[in-house]
């Protein structure tokens, strides 16, 4: 189903000025700037790239037409920045910059059609012919997300075959996909993490126009598309930044993954490239937000954060922002007028974490600083977040500031995710390791809670296939990936037994990529059909109630109703909505309850219970049910109530 308006905001969004025959780049409130890499412009191709530490750059062109490459000097501009224009260049020329004699791919390459270490390619993305242009970007509110990885959504892990699986997601009823990070990598398989050419789709899964072909499609169906990108480091094979200037890294400062990014006030040109990055995911490629990674490991002593000036470079488009951060950190929600980062949401852990103990009672590395239990869990959906400030024991440091005055759509919460998956030794599921009842139970607290829901591809099915840690570095690197995956368990202190970790995948063995894709078969066999159809059934009430869909914080409340179990009511005139969710064990009545006690003239209605046959549970309970005087669960459990 189409969703539009009247008005195309995509070509508006590109406003800028004519600067050397290239059309400079709105950076919000960080002003225009003018973009490095290939530009097809009227006469040709211009080339631009920043390089202050060197004195001759070339560009190395190759087409059909020539069997001779053309030579091109670049000039200085100034700044460390060398530019020309090549009046022969077009759309699909190869090229490499030749830095004071050693050709290398173009840092801001546009695609690598034979990897990150062979040629670049010019790319004009005015050449697409967009089918989705009353297409309007929509606000984060009522966002529902589903995080999914290109190389193993499907068996071919393209671009193209994600295309034929959107209406599955339409039907599901999610509104927002999230492409895990697609920016080139060195080998044929990867996370994502490991990019190296920020600025080029990996090839692996498709060409750039194959990329713009799944977003059209996307919001030919209704869905925007959220690219999580990686601004923290780079990956350890293939990066060619150093080779241009060394003034990209921080000479004695690292965050876990190597070498630390400089965003600091000296480093104009690479604060530049980065919001050039963002800008042109957004300009390029029509994308409707941008997720960052890791935000909390990127270092800028600047007046202004470069994440801000992200954040308002994307807020420019109509675009949102979303950041990881574990810090808690109210600052990465605040706008800029209030010293803060201007971010829409943030991937907010503690709402997984504190379920997930309260199921497994897994207690190593971060999960020690929570509980569990039902009093935390009330809490962490009061707040947002857990941690406000207080002591947390992972850390042996306070954790977190109060949060809990932002609108509830700004966190972002979840019970699996690509992290929370596959950095487990054996890349297996929550639904793998817990009951099922207690899976539905969980599953229908995150589709309906007021917060952001987030699903992880397969989690609507239940789905088998684990999602492991896969890589394909060359050389010494990915020799030592396996040995270094488990002494990351071990200084993470995730205490998993020499049992679990000889089972460990290795990571560069194509079979760890290949079992972690989907099989989309298996979404309508028995035990799997069933959890998709509470999915579809509780999506379908969150998109038709807008009370659902993050509403003020006066409209709802979050209280522990039981010994075992929370409650969530909201207030609406036509009657109120009640969600209890027990994810302990037996049968309880919460009746008597105040806070579950319904208005002198009405009753309560059961609407949709997690335990119903119809989604896999032995109770023959209709999701439609009657008027009901006592609220009776058998847990685990989560069941809806209506006043009538």
């Amino acid at each position: 189903m189409s969703r539009f308006t009247s008005t195309d905001d995509f070509d508006a969004a590109q406003s800028g000025t004519a600067v050397a025959g290239l059309l400079a780049i709105d950076a919000g409130a960080g002003g225009l700037i003018e973009p490095v890499g290939a530009n097809v412009v009227e006469g040709g191709v211009v080339y631009r790239v920043w390089a202050p530490e060197h004195r001759v750059i070339r560009t190395i062109v190759a087409n059909e037409e020539s069997a001779t490459p053309r030579s091109l000097i670049l000039t200085e501009e100034g700044e460390g920045y060398f530019s020309g224009v090549d009046p022969e260049g077009k759309a699909g020329d190869l090229y490499h910059i030749d830095v004071d004699g050693q050709p290398l791919p173009d840092p801001a390459s546009r695609y690598q059609p034979s990897g990150v270490d062979g040629p670049s390619q010019v790319i004009d993305p005015s050449l697409f012919a967009w089918q989705a242009n009353g297409w309007s970007r929509p606000s984060l509110k009522g966002r529902v997300i589903y995080e999914l990885h290109v190389g193993t959504f499907t068996k071919e892990g393209t671009f193209l075959a994600a295309i034929k699986r959107l209406d599955d997601l339409v039907e599901l009823g999610v509104n927002t996909i999230e492409l895990m990070p697609v920016a080139d990598f060195a080998g044929s398989r990867n996370w994502g993490y490991d990019g190296v050419l920020l600025f080029a789709p990996a090839r692996c899964y498709g060409t750039p126009e194959e990329l713009r072909m799944l977003v059209d499609a996307a919001h030919l169906r209704g869905l925007a598309v959220v690219l999580d990108v990686v601004y923290n480091h780079l990956g350890a094979v293939g990066n060619v930044l150093h080779r241009y200037s060394k003034r990209y890294f921080h000479e004695n400062q690292s965050n876990g993954w190597g070498q630390a990014l400089n965003f600091d006030d000296d480093a104009t040109a690479v604060r530049r490239f980065f919001i050039q990055n963002a800008c042109m995911w957004l300009d390029e490629y029509r994308f409707d937000g941008l997720r960052l990674d890791a935000v909390h490991a990127i270092e800028d002593r600047s007046a202004r954060h470069i994440l801000s000036e992200i954040a308002s470079a994307a807020h420019a488009r109509g675009a949102f922002v979303i950041g990881e951060d574990e810090r808690n950190q109210v600052t990465v929600l605040s706008p800029a007028s209030e010293g803060g980062w201007g971010f829409d949401a943030v991937w907010a852990d503690d709402f997984h974490h504190t379920v997930r103990v309260a199921l497994t009672h897994q207690k190593e590395a971060h999960f020690r600083s929570f509980e569990g239990s039902a009093d935390e869990a009330v809490d962490t959906l009061r707040r947002g977040w857990l941690y406000e400030g207080q002591y947390c024991p992972h850390l042996d440091a306070p954790r977190g500031t109060v949060a809990r005055h932002r609108p509830p759509e700004q966190f972002v919460h979840c019970i699996t995710n690509h992290d929370q998956i596959g950095n487990r030794p054996l890349g297996d599921r929550l639904n793998a390791a817990v009951s099922p009842e207690a899976y539905r139970a969980l599953s229908m607290l995150l589709c309906l809670s007021p917060y952001t829901p987030m699903l992880f591809m397969g989690q609507e099915w239940a789905a088998s296939s684990p999602f492991v840690f896969f890589t394909d570095l060359p050389g010494e690197v990915g020799e030592k990936i396996a040995e270094g995956r488990k002494g990351e368990f071990e200084r993470y202190g995730a205490n998993y037994d020499a049992e679990t970790l000889m089972q460990m995948p290795d990571p560069q063995d194509p079979s760890a990529f290949e079992r972690s894709k989907l099989d989309w078969s298996e979404a309508q066999k028995s035990g799997h059909r069933e959890v998709l159809a509470l999915y579809k059934a509780c999506l379908k009430l969150r998109a038709q109630e807008p009370l659902f869909q993050s509403p003020p914080r006066n409209r709802w409340s979050v209280q522990k109703v039981g010994e075992d179990v929370i409650g969530i009511r909201w207030t609406a005139t036509e009657g109120d909505w009640l969600l209890l969710v027990g994810l302990a064990t037996g049968e309880t009545s919460v009746t008597e309850n105040i806070f579950v006690r319904n208005r002198r003239d009405r009753r309560w209605k059961r609407i949709i219970g997690s335990n119903d046959a119809v989604f896999g549970g032995g109770f023959p309970v209709a999701p439609t049910g009657s008027n009901v005087s006592e609220l009776r669960l058998n847990l685990p459990e989560a069941v809806l109530y209506r006043e009538v």
